[in-house]
């Protein structure tokens, strides 16, 4: 049997785990009776942590919000978890001193196993530049719009530059390549939308509360989202490969079979000579027929192309 204060401990632990426990399932993982899990949920209550308890067959126990916050207690798993987290914390702009000091604070206290698992890790872990930072006041208010079914009216920066006001009812946030984005309902154009988080202005105060939608199959509707409309430049090409090929060597793109051996791919880029280059490292003949500025810009890169085999021949 643990001593009572390592017993409170792994107690405070359980129910850190954001779940209710019954009294007979603390008692078991703690090898104690049921009485004496009252009387440690008292001990702890006594030492300032709000542990609140709901009586029947169907209670149990759960550790409240106090007023100040309680120390956390990590298992091994958890706490190289944060310490990761917190060295990459470089995609919210304005944490990035606050994630430095937490960081300083946990590795002062981690066992000298845990330390050298997390120093490899970043040791041999190479940063990589990836999408605009946003701001964390801006993440903090889609997730509070998100929590409290609220609609949300902000200025958005399209691919042009230009700002236009938008409202919505926004459901989830994600992160996908380096970027946050915003999934919502859009109440002007009756759909679902998807919006970067970097070019969210949110406006304050947010609109009246909105009952949450039926929402799209989450990972499928990002995937396609991310695919079009967050680009600039779009297309729609058939490809003579199998669906499933093409799939594997462009998992971000939508890919939909057009029979047993081609298939149609949607995808997009900032610019079209991005694209045309994505399109090359498929493998596989295809077939464009716009927009426009892709066609123009595969007609200056077959010629570029060309041109190389041209010199080599003749250099």
């Amino acid at each position: 049997m643990l001593e009572t204060s390592a017993r409170l401990l792994r107690l405070l632990s359980l129910l850190q785990a954001t779940r209710d426990w019954t009294g007979p399932e603390l008692a078991d993982r703690l090898g104690v009776t049921t009485r004496t899990v009252r009387n440690d949920v008292d001990r702890l209550r006594n030492l300032g942590y709000p542990v609140h308890a709901t009586p029947g067959a169907a209670g149990g126990y759960r550790l409240g919000a106090g007023a100040q916050l309680p120390p956390l207690l990590l298992d091994d798993e958890e706490a190289v978890a944060v310490a990761v987290g917190l060295r990459t914390a470089g995609s919210v702009h304005g944490v990035e001193e606050t994630a430095v000091r937490a960081l300083a604070k946990l590795e002062q206290v981690l066992p000298s196993r845990l330390r050298h698992r997390v120093a490899t890790l970043t040791e041999f872990t190479v940063p990589v530049p990836g999408g605009p930072r946003v701001s964390a006041d801006v993440l903090v208010a889609l997730a509070n719009a998100c929590r409290a079914h609220e609609r949300l009216r902000f200025d958005y920066v399209k691919h042009d530059g230009t700002a236009e006001r938008r409202e919505v009812e926004p459901h989830r946030l994600a992160h996908a390549r380096g970027r946050w984005y915003l999934i919502g309902w859009d109440v002007e154009r009756g759909d679902w939308r998807t919006f970067r988080a970097d070019r969210v202005e949110p406006r304050i105060p947010t609109g009246p509360r909105f009952t949450p939608r039926e929402m799209p199959d989450l990972p499928a509707y990002v995937t396609r989202g991310l695919a079009t409309a967050t680009w600039q430049f779009r297309a729609t090409v058939r490809v003579h490969a199998p669906a499933a090929v093409i799939a594997a060597k462009v998992p971000a793109a939508v890919v939909e079979p057009d029979g047993e051996d081609a298939c149609v791919l949607t995808v997009g880029s900032d610019n079209p000579a991005m694209l045309t280059l994505y399109l090359g490292m498929l493998d596989a003949d295809f077939e464009v027929t716009g927009p426009p500025e892709l066609v123009q810009a595969l007609g200056k890169t077959a010629d570029r192309f060309l041109r190389a085999i041209d010199t080599g021949e003749h250099g």
